[in-house]
């Protein structure tokens, strides 16, 4: 069989969860609102003023925090899914 066709009948990843497709649309959402602050930081900071600073870190590191979080729990899933896959063969 050819490599390709080897890898394409290969599982990759488990199905989604609610909790784990919960925490995927958060994650967006975090990273979309930082997007936001960043371009828009002149008109948050008019509005906020020196509390802008603070809530461009804070999404920062919510951002990096949440996806270290969803990351291991997404690549658990996978590997206890092909554990799985693998135990059925």
């Amino acid at each position: 069989m050819p490599l390709w066709l080897d890898l394409l009948r290969t599982p990759m990843a488990a199905p989604e969860t609610r909790a784990l497709r919960r925490m995927r649309l958060l994650w967006q959402a975090l990273c979309l609102s930082l997007a936001l602050v960043t371009a828009f930081f002149a008109q948050v900071h008019a509005i906020l003023g020196r509390a802008a600073p603070c809530l461009a870190l804070a999404l920062l590191v919510a951002a990096g925090l949440y996806t270290w979080l969803y990351l291991h729990r997404k690549n658990a899933a996978d590997n206890a899914f092909l554990e799985r896959m693998g135990e059925g063969r």
